[in-house]
């Protein structure tokens, strides 16, 4: 459970704030999240990523050069604001345009879409992209239907990495795509996780089993089984992501593929590694060749006990991005050149009141009767929480 925190309804706050002040070379604080400490250098397309608190090193730990430029960071378990995803977006923008990255959920979709209209409307290029690797939420015959979970950090990473690289927009757009239909991602859990401030945990599982393709939400799976063994939870994995090849994949004999073995929260590194040793072998007896696998927390969950296997199916210029230097609080690998110039930290949107005329008394009254609706709605949630929180958990 979580034990360290002061008014729950300020975690997420918080914590973002002692994320900034603790890795003040890579980022800085802008409403709504952070950017890139040295900023966007000029005519460089701007990857923002984003998603609720709660999943570090997603969103905040994935900014840095080789990845991304910025995060919109959310209430735990919740969307960012469109407001929050375009204050992100604009202070990140070096003047090529802004790719949106998020994973596939009801509200981020909603609310990164909202963004990039808004976006749009002030002039800035905008692209949007909903990474959707978990096999285990929807059908083959649904890849749009499907959760984005650990897959989220090799599909942000090639499209950052093509940024980088100098490609225009629609180019870094594309690539995105192309990673994202090439990764598939599939989870089990032991156990659920406990919000700030909660009682009890969001959901549980039952003792001596396992959650098959849980969410990181808690979202329903696909069944429940006996607890595994180390071997035995390595061999459901890989054995459930082979079944399941990229159209253009037609066998893993000889195939590359970028492996990362998710730890969701509480299962320790040490555990993690058993099962990667298992995973590896199993992988190469398949025939699969594994191109820099990463073992450890990409996308977690609180306190939740499980873990998740991506594989990311590479072909060359794939497995180029996968490769290519990065330098962010969370994620590093190969060594960067000199940044290339940036015209500086770009300030944020101005304040939108600024510009607001002088209220009549129409307005006034208005303004009254609204903000007593706001009350009474606030007061409603404020007295409903606890239900209002088990129906989220049911319907995402």
């Amino acid at each position: 459970m979580t034990r360290l925190f002061n008014d729950p309804t300020a975690f997420a706050d918080e914590a973002l704030e002692g994320f900034a002040a603790a890795h003040r070379r890579w980022v800085r604080s802008v409403t709504g999240g952070v950017v890139r400490a040295g900023g966007t250098p000029d005519g460089e397309v701007a990857v923002v990523v984003g998603g609720g608190s709660g999943h570090y090193p997603a969103f905040s730990g994935l900014v840095g050069r080789g990845l991304a430029h910025g995060a919109a960071v959310g209430n735990v378990f919740a969307s960012p604001s469109a407001q929050q995803i375009r204050s992100v977006a604009r202070a990140a923008h070096g003047g090529a345009g802004v790719l949106l990255m998020y994973g596939n959920y009801a509200g981020d979709v909603l609310h990164f879409g909202q963004a990039a209209e808004r976006l749009a409307g002030e002039g800035v290029e905008v692209r949007t992209l909903a990474v959707t690797d978990d096999i285990s939420s929807a059908g083959p015959g649904q890849p749009a239907e499907r959760r984005g979970i650990a897959g989220d950090l090799p599909v942000f990473k090639a499209a950052a990495a093509a940024a980088e690289e100098g490609l225009p927009l629609d180019e870094v757009l594309r690539t995105a795509e192309h990673a994202n239909a090439r990764t598939r991602s599939f989870g089990i859990a032991f156990s659920g996780c406990t919000l700030p401030g909660a009682g009890h945990p969001l959901f549980t599982v039952p003792e001596g089993r396992m959650a098959v393709g849980l969410g990181i939400h808690g979202e329903p799976g696909i069944g429940e089984e006996p607890l595994p063994t180390a071997d035995e939870a390595a061999r459901l994995l890989v054995s459930t992501l082979l079944k399941e090849l990229p159209d253009d994949v037609p066998t893993p004999e000889g195939a590359r593929a970028a492996v990362i073995l998710n730890g969701l929260g509480s299962v320790k590194y040490e555990e993690l590694f058993v099962v990667y040793r298992t995973v590896a072998a199993l992988l190469a007896d398949a025939g699969v060749e594994i191109v820099e696998p990463e073992v450890g927390e990409l996308v977690t969950s609180f306190d939740m006990a499980g873990v998740s296997l991506t594989l990311t199916w590479l072909d060359d210029r794939l497995e180029r991005l996968w490769r290519a230097p990065a330098d962010a609080p969370a994620h590093r690998k190969g060594a960067l050149e000199a940044p290339a110039a940036a015209s500086g930290p770009r300030e944020e949107e101005a304040d939108d009141t600024a510009a607001v005329p002088p209220a009549s008394e129409e307005s006034r009254e208005a303004a009254a009767t609204v903000l007593t609706a706001l009350r009474a709605l606030a007061g409603t949630v404020d007295e409903h929480v606890e239900e209002l929180g088990r129906i989220d958990a049911v319907a995402g």
